[in-house]
């Protein structure tokens, strides 16, 4: 890790020329993603084409106390196939995860299996390749996971990507979103809300993320308030490949501690 900042700050120093961040939605552009971090992208897709985004492994920790859980997420990929020039589906499912948890007497609890299936359709309603882009995102997660892993229970909502390109290779990313979330007694559902705010920048054919994103759901039971400050790098392989590294770290009592991954993105 010290090895990789320090590479990172050199790259930083160089007086090379700033690309911007990729946005666009064309055939011919270089691969634009919903990762890293949680941001969103407006980019779609391009008709016709596949494109696959996932964890190669992620892992998230919880502290509350002496109490500790631990998760591990072995892949969790998203296929996204382009339906037009402006739009895409996307499903998201992860094959399997272990969830590991110690209470404050040092009980151990484990749980493992597949994740819930989310599905998405995200709708671009700018420009392929404007310096504005605007997005409609809604999404709806099925309950695939076993208790313990899931709540068992259908929940959804909508996102609005907008991406902001301004000169000097930056690119700054907003996310508003509106969750329709399960109750914790499992009666009804409640309204949660989600922002973010990432600031982009391109260097050659490296790209540094940083982000800080809040959520608040507001369940009967009893509100809960998450903060992150999200920090990533992506190498631009190729066109079409993209190789990732990232940390979110949890900056209140009730948002995991860190979660930590190395993830891929390829479009076919």
């Amino acid at each position: 890790m010290i090895r990789l900042l320090a590479r990172l700050a050199v790259l930083l120093a160089l007086p090379a020329a700033a690309q911007p961040v990729p946005t666009a939605s064309t055939a011919d552009a270089p691969i634009c993603t919903d990762r890293p971090t949680k941001s969103n992208f407006a980019c779609t897709v391009p008709k016709g084409l596949v494109q696959i985004e996932a964890d190669a492994l992620a892992w998230i920790s919880t502290r509350a106390g002496a109490a500790r859980t631990d998760q591990l997420l072995f892949s969790n990929p998203t296929l996204k196939f382009g339906l037009t020039s402006r739009s895409d589906i996307q499903l998201n499912w992860v094959p399997y995860t272990r969830v590991r948890s110690r209470d404050a007497a040092g009980k151990v609890t484990t749980a493992a299996g597949v994740g819930d299936l989310r599905v998405r359709f995200k709708q671009r309603l700018t420009a392929s390749d404007g310096a504005f882009q605007l997005a409609l995102l809604p999404f709806v997660k099925l309950p695939t996971a076993r208790a313990g892993v899931g709540n068992a229970r259908v929940e959804g909502g909508i996102a609005v990507p907008v991406n902001i390109s301004v000169p000097g290779g930056w690119t700054v990313t907003l996310g508003p979103q509106l969750d329709v979330l399960a109750d914790a007694d499992g009666r009804g559902h409640h309204a949660g809300l989600t922002g973010l705010v990432n600031i982009a920048r391109q260097f050659g054919v490296f790209t540094l993320y940083n982000e800080i994103w809040a959520s608040r759901d507001f369940d009967p039971a009893g509100s809960v308030r998450q903060y992150s400050y999200d920090v990533s790098l992506a190498w631009l392989a190729n066109p079409v490949l993209q190789l990732d590294i990232g940390a979110n770290i949890g900056l209140t009592r009730d948002t995991p501690d860190l979660v930590a991954y190395v993830g891929v993105s390829s479009r076919f």
